[in-house]
């Protein structure tokens, strides 16, 4: 591999930022990469690790002379986060985001965003539940999708160059528009999350059934949901705070199947039951088979850097 990004900033140094630092440096893929986080506590960290050449006090200072701009905050912080470097980028530099919602994003960034400065959106699908610059692996992103969402009128260089980085780093690329984005995550991660959070939830307050119970007798289908439901709070709310539309209609649909395995239970309706779970165990498969999982009875986990 050969140097895509001459220097590239990352604004959060999370899970997200921190793999991709160690991805590219695995593939010599950027000369310099700089960082700037929130607070002074996760600044000092990233010094400790040494995943960033410089780590910056202010986001300005960080993005100074990059050719390439990640913006690795919540989604809710990114309005505020582009006005406070607008001003520094520099020309012909490109702007980049790893939010989980799209259409939002581009509505927050795309007023502070200068002339002959490129923005190019983007979302890989890839975490794990745990969160912050400690958490982070060079391989988060091998074989998993990035998904670019660029808006009309983009530089296609532009595109063309962050979707090479993205490929190096060893991530599959593909292009959405902002709105399919929204209502495809909808399904494959938001509702999901928020289903997970919701059993979660049900366990802790029914109180028939103890802590220590519910704990010690976890079974696979519930321990799968406390792990995502274990994910970062905030990057969370932000993303239903800002992804309502699809949530919602997602939501929506979940109800009325929900409704209809409670009628085919009530009636002891076994045909419809064993009908519908062959056609949602095909879905598993094919996960499997396009290689975004492992058929594996841990999932995978005994495997995955924690």
């Amino acid at each position: 591999m050969s140097v895509i990004y001459r220097r590239v900033a990352l604004i959060g140094l999370g899970l997200i930022a921190s793999s991709m630092a160690l991805a590219m440096r695995r593939g010599g893929l950027a000369a310099e990469i700089t960082g700037y986080a929130r607070t002074a506590e996760t600044r000092d960290t990233v010094r400790e690790l040494g995943f960033c050449d410089q780590v910056f006090d202010t986001a300005a200072g960080a993005v100074a002379g990059a050719d390439l701009v990640v913006l690795a905050v919540p989604v809710g912080a990114m309005s505020s986060v582009m006005a406070d470097v607008a001003a520094h980028l520099a020309p012909g530099a490109t702007v980049t985001d790893v939010g989980s919602v799209k259409g939002a994003v581009i509505a927050a960034v795309t007023p502070h965003l200068p002339a002959g400065v490129h923005f190019v959106p983007g979302h890989p699908l890839a975490g794990t539940e745990h969160s912050g610059p400690r958490a982070g692996f060079a391989e988060l992103f091998d074989n998993r999708w990035c998904l670019l969402v660029p808006i009309e009128g983009t530089d296609r260089a532009a595109i063309d160059r962050l979707r090479a980085l993205w490929q190096g780093i060893g991530a599959n690329v593909d292009e959405m528009d902002a709105d399919h984005h929204d209502l495809v995550l909808a399904v494959t991660s938001h509702a999901p999350h928020l289903i997970a959070y919701t059993m979660v939830g049900v366990a802790d307050d029914l109180r028939r059934v103890t802590d220590s119970e519910v704990i010690k007798y976890s079974a696979a289908g519930f321990r799968d949901f406390t792990r995502i439901a274990a994910s970062d709070p905030t990057m969370w709310r932000d993303v239903f705070l800002n992804n309502k539309a699809a949530t919602l209609e997602i939501l929506g649909r979940f109800t009325e199947e929900l409704f209809a395995l409670q009628r085919a239970i009530r009636r002891g309706d076994g045909d419809y039951l064993h009908a519908y779970f062959t056609r949602t165990r095909a879905i598993r498969r094919g996960i499997i088979d396009a290689g975004q999982d492992t058929d594996a009875p841990d999932l995978g986990r005994g495997k995955r850097k924690a």
